[in-house]
């Protein structure tokens, strides 16, 4: 089920808020987007020039950019008169992209990007419980389903970046929607916290139900509480794979993916 595909594909291609490392950040934006699923496996990116202007960067700066998602395994490009950029979403590829996210932040980033999506996330949640219909209300069951279901990390970390989404969608509101949509981005860039572990992921299925059922039962603060809950777990796993990844730079044991596969197992 595709979710909000014509809006998702608008902040995907938004442009890019002034400022340095320009080439960094369209990296960022289209890889947080594959690992989200907003742009899907095989799927062709825009021409370079069509590109660069929707994302507001020099075509030199795109070019960059594209050159450096290529070297990751992140998309490939094809020549000739049914060539251009196609997605390649290689799941050692972005777990190399959110692991080198992740040594980019430090804690206290991880905290206020958590902070700032419990927020909006919460007040999206509080709203959906008095504002979303019934049929709404079954596809959020339908996503918590998908979600328990899933054996793959790249599904489960979709099918989560979906919940959010169509929470916000449940709230009738497009900026909350344009705003999740941002956030789920980000959240793309780093790494999945349940990757590994049944035990996680079944934790995480449940507070998802929870979040719904209260929704369902038009109630509006547990809904908005449970969701600040769920995102706050989530921010704490990564605050202690991050942690984890700090102390063994400093003793020199193994590399930033090895560390990582090691807290996330």
């Amino acid at each position: 089920m595709t979710l909000l595909s014509g809006v998702a594909h608008r902040a995907v291609f938004a442009p890019l808020d002034d400022g340095a490392a320009r080439s960094e950040a369209v990296v960022r934006r289209l890889g947080g987007a594959i690992a989200l699923g907003l742009i899907v496996d095989g799927e062709q990116l825009p021409p370079e020039v069509e590109l660069a202007t929707s994302l507001n960067v020099s075509t030199m700066t795109l070019r960059d950019a594209l050159s450096d998602l290529r070297a990751r395994g992140l998309v490939r490009t094809r020549r000739g008169r049914a060539g251009g950029t196609f997605v390649h979403a290689s799941p050692d590829a972005l777990s190399d992209l959110t692991h080198a996210r992740l040594a980019e932040l430090g804690t206290a980033d991880l905290r206020e990007m958590g902070d700032f999506h419990a927020a909006v996330a919460g007040a999206a949640a509080r709203l959906a419980a008095s504002r979303a219909s019934r049929k709404e209300i079954g596809r959020l069951h339908e996503i918590v389903d998908q979600f328990a279901a899933a054996g793959q990390n790249t599904d489960q970390r979709r099918l989560d970046g979906r919940f959010y989404i169509e929470v916000a969608a449940c709230a009738q509101s497009v900026r909350f929607t344009m705003q999740e949509i941002d956030l789920q981005v980000e959240a793309g860039q780093l790494p999945w916290p349940t990757a590994g572990s049944p035990e996680r992921l079944d934790q995480t299925a449940q507070a998802h139900r929870a979040v719904v059922d209260a929704i369902a039962a038009r109630d509006a603060d547990g809904a908005r509480r449970l969701t600040e809950a769920l995102i706050a777990m989530r921010t704490m796993w990564l605050i202690t794979l991050r942690l984890r990844l700090a102390a063994d730079v400093e003793t020199g044991v193994g590399s930033t993916g090895q560390a990582a596969q090691e807290v996330l197992q």
